[in-house]
Parts: C-alpha cells; structure tokens; sequence
C-alpha cells in the first residue's frame, strides 16, 4: 500500500502542473508558477501528514507559502482541529496592531472553499492584567473568550497584522486539546495513503481555485472593482475586511496610477501580487498601508504602480513583471471607497 500511495502522490503532483502550463507562457511566470507548487506541496505534505493530528494540534506559522494574495503585514499561524474537540489556546496579545482568530471548514482539496465556522477578533477580546488571553474553541459556549467550532471545522487561522514592523511585536500562541488522549496515534499505511491524497489533492485544488480567481480578475484589467464579497469569504477571508482585488498589465513605459478616497479605519493596506496570487518580493516596495503610505493634500491616496519610480505618489514596484494580481484591503470600515484606477504613461508623471 505505501508504495501504491507514493506512486499515486508522484502522479497527482504531475498532474497539478497542468494549472501552471494554463497561465501565462512567460519565462518568469511560468518558473514562479512551479516554485508556487514546490511551495503549496511543502505547506500540505506538513499539514496534512507531520502536524495533522486534531488531538495534538500546534500552531505553523506560514513561512515562504504564499496563497490568495497573502498580505506581506500578517503574521500567519494555522494548526488542525476537529469540530468536536475542545481546545485551550493560551498566549500574550502583543502590541502587533491587529489579531483575529478564525475557526474553517478547509475544503481546498474539494471546491476551493474554506468557510468560516466561528470568528474571533480585537473587538472581542478579553485581555488578562498581565497581558495573557485564554481563548477556548468549542462547539459550546464556554469563558469570555469564546471561538465557536461547527461539526465540519478543520482548522484554525490566526491573522496578526503590523502597521509599524519597527515597533510592533506580534503574540506568542500555544494551542492544545482539552480531555485528549495521552499519546499521539502510531504512524500506519492507511494514514499515510490518506495523507498523500489530501496532501497533493490540496495543492491542486488550492493552485486551481486561485487561477481561476485571477482569470475572473483578467476580465476587468486595471481595475479595483468589488467583485462581491462572498467569494472572498467563503474562500478563507477575514469577515472584518472588504476585499477589491484586480488584475494589472502594464508596458515597461507605463504606469498604474490607483486614486481614492480613504475610509476611518484601523487598517488598511495596498499590495502587488504575480499572476498565481502570490505577494512579490517583500524586500521590494510592493506594499503600502496606513501607516506607511503618504495621503495626498486633501487626504486622498495615490498608487502609482511601476517598473520604476515616477517620483510620485506611493510607488509601488513591479519587480520585474508586466502583469499580475493586486489587492486593496479595508479592514474594519463602515464605508468602501472604490479607487478610480487608470493607465498613463510614466513621462506624464514627471
């Protein structure tokens, strides 16, 4: 059985390089769309065989796997559960600017979905003198700080966002069942055969959902539309946050130029992403947020996204692609502001 199952695995791995020769047929993104599934196999191969067990949870920082226009501010903690478990996540809140935790339903590997089963977030939040949090995650209520689970739960999101990656320090997070077992389960060849399934299941499933987001994208070039939030949501989002995502193909000669008003709110950021919905090179000037954004005379924001600083606005750098994916989140406000997006030459901005 287990050499039947890697065989298997080896073959379901081919066959999820089919979704990058559907992209586009450039040298570069056809080489970031390979490096994404050695990525997204490395994240699942993790999650679903070494850290899978519900009774055991830890909490995996989302190091380097870059998924759905992931936001270069966050912090990202996930860890496995079942829905009808009970767990004890203890840790200090930080100084980090913005922390949600999110119970979802993953079914990635199935129709690209992961909905949310019970939210979370600052607003909610009952903090200790000392600055520890308690959170209990069950299916019935329980403590001030409560996360819902439901019957199909799967696992658990934790956000932390900075405004200011100078001064800000993220928490520290620890997650354990309560009334466990005493010893995890022994390795067998019935879970490693499941294992590998859901594993290169959950990269197919996971580069195919995005694609297909960045084709829809592609309908609308150079925009920020609000394409309805609920594919946003149902696909893993953050209910605080309202979510304009585009798709941008600009000449070397030419810039993006994104104008709008800005909502009162806690948070709020700007990013480039490549054409698989990664963020780009987070050495690079591919972000702006609240913080660190410079607003216009009348309060107003300007994006200037470029192959090279038009020394104008809030540059935002292309490193290297013509085309790709973008995102301008509002986290946390009453009003969304649509920007008014178009394409100009970069001698017009000089």
């Amino acid at each position: 059985m287990p050499d039947q199952a890697w065989s298997q695995f080896c073959q379901a791995l081919e066959k999820a390089g089919e979704v990058v020769l559907s992209g586009p047929d450039t040298a570069l993104d056809r080489a970031e769309g390979y490096r994404y599934l050695t990525r997204l196999t490395r994240e699942m191969l993790y999650s679903c065989l070494d850290n899978a067990d519900p009774d055991f949870p830890r909490f995996h920082e989302l190091d380097l796997v870059k998924i759905g226009a992931d936001n270069p501010d966050n912090v990202y903690l996930s860890a496995n559960i079942r829905g009808d478990r009970t767990y004890r996540i203890t840790g200090k809140r930080g100084t980090i600017a913005y922390f949600s935790i999110g119970s979802k339903a993953n079914r990635y590997a199935k129709d690209g979905t992961m909905a949310s089963t019970g939210e979370l977030s600052d607003a909610d939040l009952t903090i200790a003198p000392d600055g520890t949090v308690e959170i209990i995650a069950s299916a019935v209520q329980q403590g001030a700080n409560w996360l819902p689970l439901a019957p199909d739960s799967t696992g658990l999101v934790v956000r932390q966002t900075y405004l200011d990656r100078a001064s800000e320090e993220p928490g520290s997070w620890h997650i354990e069942q309560i009334g466990g077992p005493a010893e995890p389960a022994s390795l067998t060849p019935e879970f490693l055969a499941k294992a590998l399934q859901r594993a290169a299941l959950s990269v197919h499933g996971t580069a195919a959902t995005f694609a297909h987001w960045t084709r829809t994208f592609m309908a609308r070039p150079n925009e920020l539309p609000d394409f309805g939030q609920e594919m946003f949501q149902r696909a893993g989002g953050d209910p605080e946050i309202f979510y304009l995502h585009g798709y941008w193909s600009l000449r070397p000669s030419e810039a993006w130029v994104i104008e709008t008003d800005v909502p009162d709110c806690p948070y709020w950021n700007f990013q480039l992403d490549n054409w698989w919905m990664e963020s780009l090179d987070h050495r690079r000037r591919i972000t702006v947020n609240k913080h660190t954004a410079s607003l216009d005379a009348d309060g107003r924001l300007t994006i200037v996204v470029a192959a090279e600083d038009p020394g104008a606005g809030n540059w935002i750098d292309t490193c290297g692609h013509s085309s790709g994916t973008a995102l301008l989140r509002w986290l946390g406000a009453s009003e969304h502001p649509i920007p008014k997006c178009r394409v100009v030459s970069l001698e017009e901005m000089r």
